[in-house]
């Protein structure tokens, strides 16, 4: 890649967080508040919802459309979920960027190692990329989260609290670790880390003083 090429990039914000560890809520507030952030449109082989529209919400593909994709090595990351598969193009990524846009994406611990091996084989995506861990205060607020969601059985829940300690044990890999409170102080920090990212001098641009 040629000096200079997208240096207007945007970032590549990446948000892991247990399952209730208010990972989606803090895309959510981020996507209201933050000027210029995106997210990126995920694909998946499950069907449409009603009001949901493909290349909106999500780009809806048949399961031996996402294989070829799979196989094609366009996808940065996919995982099957409940039954089904969804996975992020890099196409859609880097589309996203080389507009200047920060685009963000919800991932579990597994889907941000998965984004991590990728950016080490792609320059442009290594300089983007910002990991984020989003920990529980505590394992009984995760609980509550989770019982209050009412999506899930008790034993489900108990199943779920057994993956989070897993997953909070990762933390370590992640460039950022907050530790849960409010929405209102969590968006706060997550603003803060994408301001002082944009002023790292490895992204940052001085005017042409010519």
């Amino acid at each position: 890649m040629a000096s200079g090429e997208h240096s207007h990039s945007g970032l590549l914000i990446v948000i892991s967080a247990p399952s209730g560890g208010g990972k989606t809520t803090i895309c959510e507030q981020l996507l209201q508040h933050q000027p210029n952030t995106v997210r990126a449109i995920t694909c998946t082989t499950r069907d449409p919802r009603e009001g949901e529209k493909d290349g909106v919400d999500y780009y809806f593909l048949d399961a031996e459309t996402f294989l070829k994709r799979v196989q094609a090595g366009n996808f940065l990351e996919h995982a099957r979920v409940y039954g089904n598969s969804y996975g992020t193009l890099k196409s859609e990524v880097l589309g996203k960027m080389r507009q200047g846009k920060d685009v963000l994406l919800s991932v579990d611990v597994q889907g941000a190692a998965t984004i991590r091996e990728h950016a080490e084989e792609y320059p442009e995506l290594k300089r983007a990329l910002i990991t984020v861990f989003l920990a529980p205060p505590s394992l009984a607020v995760l609980e509550k989260r989770l019982q209050k969601r009412g999506k899930d059985s008790g034993a489900e829940i108990k199943k779920r609290l057994g993956e989070a300690r897993q997953e909070i044990a990762q933390w370590k890999h992640f460039d950022y670790m907050m530790v849960s409170s409010s929405i209102s102080e969590d968006t706060k920090k997550m603003q803060s880390i994408i301001t002082a990212e944009k002023l790292r001098r490895s992204r940052a641009q001085l005017p042409d003083y010519d």
